[in-house]
């Protein structure tokens, strides 16, 4: 029997006798002294179907977890594109809101212009008169004037002249006769002149029309 005293020490490289003779695996596949090939023992065979069962274990836990990362992969990008979708429909309701507050805005100062404009033709109507009979003078000139200028810059316009083509659209005949001088319906004279926005007639021109004759 081996005593305490006779094993080696620990770490001089010498194989305990009490822990048996050590065993070695050959895994060559190659034999070194025949030169064929090993046919593996029933041990080795067992590891290597061990192996192989683990490797494809493996592989087919790789393959779930891709499919399962794709899956989730293409909800994601499904639920972006979702977002993207809600968010550019958020963004025309809002241009359409801008565009159709601001042609509101613009059609509401439209209106309000042409009210008042419409409320100012009789006061229009004197000045115009003042100007003809030669009244028009001192402050009260000064006024009639900035009450023009003023209406112009708002867009309101005073049209009508003789001698233009008559236009029932823009004119209203007061008077009418008959010439050998015109080839169409004309404009003899203004009674009282329009007045008009860019897209409304607030009273049409007051004229004297003459036709030709026959």
């Amino acid at each position: 029997m081996t005593s305490e005293n006779d094993r080696p020490e620990a770490g001089s490289g010498q194989p305990d006798p009490a822990e048996g003779t050590p065993r070695f695996t050959d895994k060559r596949r190659i034999d070194p002294e025949t030169g064929e090939v090993r046919q593996p023992t029933p041990e080795e065979q067992v590891l290597a179907d061990a192996e192989s069962i683990a490797q494809g274990a493996e592989e087919e836990v790789v393959l779930e977890g891709l499919i399962e990362s794709q899956k989730l992969a293409a909800e994601r990008l499904e639920e972006l594109q979702r977002a993207q979708a809600a968010h550019y429909n958020l963004e025309q309701q809002y241009s359409a809101y801008v565009k159709r507050s601001k042609a509101e805005v613009l059609a509401a100062h439209d209106r309000g212009v042409a009210s008042l404009a419409e409320a100012l033709i009789p006061v229009l109507d004197d000045i115009e008169l003042a100007r003809q009979h030669g009244d028009l003078t001192g402050p009260f000139a000064s006024i009639a004037e900035k009450l023009t200028t003023t209406l112009q810059r708002a867009g309101v316009e005073q049209y009508g002249q003789a001698g233009e083509a008559f236009d029932p659209a823009v004119h209203e005949a007061l008077m009418h006769s008959h010439s050998a001088e015109v080839t169409e319906p004309t404009v003899q004279m203004v009674l009282q002149h329009g007045y008009r926005t860019a897209d409304r007639i607030l009273r049409a021109a007051r004229v004297a029309v003459v036709d030709p004759e026959g």
